[in-house]
């Protein structure tokens, strides 16, 4: 008879427990039931981040501009990274390069006493003479302006320290003169003519008031 009364206070416990968590579940999902909103909230809106504005390509200068206003100090302070292969004295004197004395306006390939690779013997056979455009390129990167040269400087990337050493390469024996600066472009010149003839209106316009203002 123990035996039935305590299995049956038992399963009543069970069932009530049972109960109040189902009793709990149902009361939870009525007090935080969730309605979603008849119409959306305000969105938003994130823009795609747009790309830098692409770098100017890195063109040869107008050398008749630019080489009278170099720095040439700046440039032979830079050549003293290339003076553990290449020597600067009027001699022409060779180290593991070429000397440079007099290289702006010679022949690529033919300093005397030199060997020289086969792709800038090749190169050679393409141009007459290093001028100002083609020293301009392979200072900014030897191997890659003629591929597969054994001159393993990695090259000088700012297009001001190029210019700058070019004019000092050319203080030092250059056969190519400097070159008469470029003329105004079209645009440039008629730009300058419309603003000249726009003042030129403005003082026609503005002189018969003045003179009525007088009289």
């Amino acid at each position: 008879m123990a035996d039935s009364l305590s299995f049956n206070k038992i399963a009543g416990a069970a069932l009530a427990t049972g109960l109040l968590i189902f009793g709990l579940q149902n009361l939870g999902a009525i007090l935080f039931e969730k309605t979603p909103p008849a119409t959306p909230g305000d969105k938003i809106a994130i823009a795609e981040s747009e790309g830098g504005a692409p770098a100017p390509a890195d063109v040869p200068p107008d050398w008749g501009t630019v080489l009278p206003t170099a720095d040439v100090a700046a440039g032979q302070a830079i050549t003293a990274k290339c003076s553990s292969c290449h020597m600067f004295d009027p001699a022409g004197t060779n180290g593991t390069g070429p000397g440079l004395y007099g290289v702006v306006g010679r022949k690529p390939a033919s300093h005397p006493g030199y060997a020289y690779d086969q792709p800038m013997t090749d190169f050679s056979a393409k141009n007459p003479v290093w001028t100002y455009d083609l020293l301009y390129q392979f200072l900014k990167s030897p191997q890659g302006f003629i591929p597969g040269v054994k001159m393993t400087f990695v090259g000088l990337p700012q297009p001001q320290d190029r210019i700058n050493v070019i004019a000092y390469l050319h203080t030092l024996g250059s056969t190519l003169p400097v070159p008469a600066p470029a003329p105004a472009k079209p645009a440039a010149a008629a730009a300058t003519n419309a603003a000249a003839a726009s003042n030129s209106a403005a003082s026609n316009a503005a002189a018969p008031a003045a003179n009525s203002a007088k009289s």
